[in-house]
């Protein structure tokens, strides 16, 4: 009887301690970060930020004397850029009292994160942008999303393709086109070490954040991104100064402006990263087609680039859309391939 009793009493604690686990994962996956509107919030204020690059990326040059063909010096400039923001990301935690702790076993992998995502990334896209046209650069920038719903569809259940995903991508790549279409026309034209190292970069960037995703289930994702900024950026300068380029001549304008860089990237990288960790992939990077409509925007408000003419109008409703059929697929369809 005392050996019965002995084990239904176990059998409670199980039960109870199971609840326990099952409720904890039920709270993960309904906690505030996964709701829609805290997603398309969250997405469209990193997307601005990135897209707020482009006019102050531009305005920095100047700035620092950085000439269009001078790849090295715009490789350099991006490793402070980075190094900055990785800085700024370890103060908040430190201020705010979140965790920057790692793993031993998760030091490899955050590692591996910076040099692909912030280091390898980076260059390829430097070196192709500055062998190819701005606008030929910003289209195949944009098959970043391309690769990222494809490759996420053969590692997460709730990321497999359906029809309806798929022509909210091509909707939003339609809207990229267009909105750099200044003219009618895209001059033609394939070289690899142009557009070649752009479509590459675009899909180094896809593999990163699908592996973003998978490490930030264990490590806080202001760890992740803190460390993978910071080693990414280290190997940033050092492949700027291999290359020949020289060191940054700061005045008070140019590092009130690299601070500013810098805080793009912290703030974006560290929302992206926590939305990626609990939500699908596609769910979230579809919104990255607004970046260059935000771009594109803010040049013209802050540098008066470019009229705002009815393709920008065309390209903000198709992204639109394109964002609308991804976020509103039943789940049931869009979990139809288990």
């Amino acid at each position: 009887m005392k050996l019965n009793n002995y084990k239904g009493t176990n059998e409670k604690k199980d039960d109870t301690q199971n609840k326990i686990i099952e409720n904890k994962n039920d709270d993960k996956e309904t906690t505030v970060f996964n709701k829609s509107y805290m997603v398309m919030i969250l997405a469209l204020i990193s997307c601005f930020l990135w897209g707020s690059a482009f006019p102050s990326v531009k305005v920095g040059y100047e700035m620092f004397s950085i000439g269009g063909d001078d790849t090295y010096q715009k490789i350099i400039f991006a490793g402070f850029r980075f190094l900055i923001s990785s800085i700024m990301i370890f103060i908040f935690c430190i201020v705010t009292g979140r965790t920057l702790k790692v793993k031993k076993e998760d030091l490899s992998k955050v590692a591996f994160l910076g040099v692909v995502q912030t280091s390898i990334q980076y260059v390829f896209f430097y070196i192709g942008l500055s062998n190819t046209t701005g606008t030929k650069g910003s289209i195949l920038a944009a098959t970043n999303t391309f690769f990222s719903v494809i490759i996420a569809h053969f590692f997460y259940k709730e990321d497999k393709l359906s029809f309806r995903r798929i022509v909210g991508v091509v909707l939003g790549f339609m809207g990229v086109a267009i909105v750099n279409m200044n003219g009618g026309k895209i001059q033609g034209g394939f070289t690899f070490t142009g557009e070649g190292f752009v479509v590459i970069s675009s899909l180094v960037g896809a593999l990163a954040g699908i592996y973003t995703k998978k490490i930030a289930k264990d490590i806080s994702p202001f760890a992740i991104s803190a460390y993978q900024l910071f080693i990414g950026s280290i190997f940033l300068i050092l492949s700027g100064f291999m290359g020949g380029a020289r060191v940054l001549h700061f005045t008070p304008k140019s590092a009130v402006l690299l601070l500013y860089l810098g805080f793009i990237s912290a703030a974006a990288f560290s929302i992206w990263t926590v939305l990626l960790k609990y939500n699908g992939v596609g769910k979230v990077t579809i919104y990255k087609f607004s970046i260059p409509l935000f771009g594109v925007f803010l040049s013209y408000v802050f540098l008066g680039e470019r009229s705002l003419g009815t393709n920008v109008v065309i390209a903000v409703i198709l992204v639109i859309l394109g964002i609308i059929l991804i976020n509103t697929e039943p789940k049931a369809k869009s979990q139809m391939k288990l």
